[in-house]
């Protein structure tokens, strides 16, 4: 779809550039694109008043100086919080973003996307859809979620490819969901496990992309896995062993 094979392996930035900058903010996403990632993997809730903002975790203590549910917030209300100097001082005033501003940002890059809908319903995958097309970047997206309602709706309300992950680790999970998969993700962790090994996905046409090889032992585990795309922490190890090998353009 993107152009990604086991000769050519995309790198995605989880959360933009996660291990060293707060992720899913606008610094993380332009640091992971500045560093030659292929792709960008992010994710999707809906704030109290229906905006999609961009956002992992249901509540915002972890990451931000606020507390309670991000549902609980309105957008305005979101953007007062900080979301930098819980990961360091020195990325203190970073702003919660939502998707349009960062569809923005995309538009002006050849990024690809792998959006996670945190938020498994209609409303918010309808939303995904609508602003990631209106931007014009269809061709350029996978929507994924852990949730297999969400990826059946998605796939057939929509017909969006979709990345999923073996069905054992999904909720509401069974073999049926992986005719609607364009992807699965498999933690670099599991590889050896028999559900997770690529023949099986390959037999059903689902493309292997793995996840999160943050050193370069575990990118080559991933390379020797098979898989045609990896998504990390820190994409810099991966994108150093596979330009040097020849396995990335």
């Amino acid at each position: 779809m993107f152009g990604q094979s086991v000769k050519n392996i995309f790198v995605a930035g989880h959360r933009g550039m996660a291990a060293l900058y707060p992720e899913n903010t606008m610094v993380s996403f332009i640091a992971a694109h500045k560093a030659g990632v292929d792709m960008i993997e992010m994710d999707l809730h809906l704030s109290k008043d229906g905006e999609l903002v961009v956002f992992h975790d249901y509540t915002v203590e972890r990451t931000t100086d606020g507390a309670g549910a991000v549902s609980s917030f309105t957008i305005s209300e979101l953007k007062k919080l900080d979301a930098g100097a819980k990961f360091d001082n020195k990325f203190a005033g970073e702003r919660v973003i939502t998707f349009d501003e960062f569809l923005e940002f995309v538009k002006t890059t050849d990024l690809t996307l792998n959006v996670e809908v945190k938020n498994y319903s209609h409303e918010c995958i309808d939303k995904a859809v609508k602003a990631l097309n209106d931007a014009g970047l269809r061709g350029r997206y996978v929507l994924a979620s852990w949730n297999a309602k969400a990826a059946l709706y998605a796939h057939t309300a929509h017909n969006v490819p979709f990345q999923g992950f073996p069905f054992r680790i999904m909720s509401d999970g069974s073999e049926s969901i992986y005719k609607h998969l364009y992807s699965v993700g498999v933690p670099c962790d599991r590889l050896g496990e028999p559900d997770f090994k690529k023949e099986i996905f390959e037999k059903l046409g689902i493309d292997y992309w793995t996840w999160c090889p943050d050193t370069e032992d575990n990118v080559i585990k991933c390379v020797k896995a098979g898989t045609t795309l990896m998504t990390c922490n820190d994409p810099l190890p991966a994108l150093k062993y596979l330009k040097e090998n020849k396995l990335h353009k």
